[in-house]
């Protein structure tokens, strides 16, 4: 028999997730979880994975959500982190939705201020990470031959 879903939609770390996904699945569409940290807070809530998690009750979602946004407290390691030795502080933290985005832009006009290398391949649109370029990131006028449209015929009087 089938379980019938107590919420069709749940509000986790400024996401919508479905009710119908699995709770592995669903804390992955939150930006800034991984697959690892996805694991380890269905490991440390002690919440089987595979468990809809439109039927997971307020107090567990609150347990979930606390562990997503300070997972230092509950013993994940740094490794986990997506920001590791941060600019600001020097420690091990981890950012998720707008704040993630937020910092990550302004690290990337950070970039182009001091004028780094990877700041002016932002700036010029280039790949940043050392990609060649002869035949991707091509886009514009770089992109194949530009013909020349035909003149319309003159009318013979």
């Amino acid at each position: 028999m089938e379980e019938k879903l107590e919420k069709q939609l749940i509000r986790l770390g400024d996401a919508d997730l479905l009710g119908n996904k699995p709770l592995y699945l669903a804390l992955r569409k939150i930006k800034g979880v991984s697959y690892s940290l996805a694991n380890a807070v269905c490991i440390i809530s002690s919440i089987e994975k595979n468990r809809k998690i439109g039927n997971i009750s307020d107090d567990e979602l609150k347990k979930i959500e606390d562990i997503i946004k300070n997972p230092a407290k509950y013993g994940i390691k740094g490794f986990m982190f997506n920001r590791r030795k941060d600019r600001e502080t020097g420690e091990d933290r981890h950012l998720i939705s707008s704040n993630l985005k937020l910092t990550t832009e302004f690290d990337i006009k950070r970039m182009k201020m001091i004028k780094s290398y990877k700041g002016i391949r932002h700036t010029q649109g280039q790949p940043v990470r050392g990609q060649r370029t002869k035949a991707h990131f091509r886009k514009g006028s770089a992109v194949g031959v530009a013909k020349k449209k035909a003149a319309p015929a003159k009318a013979k009087s």
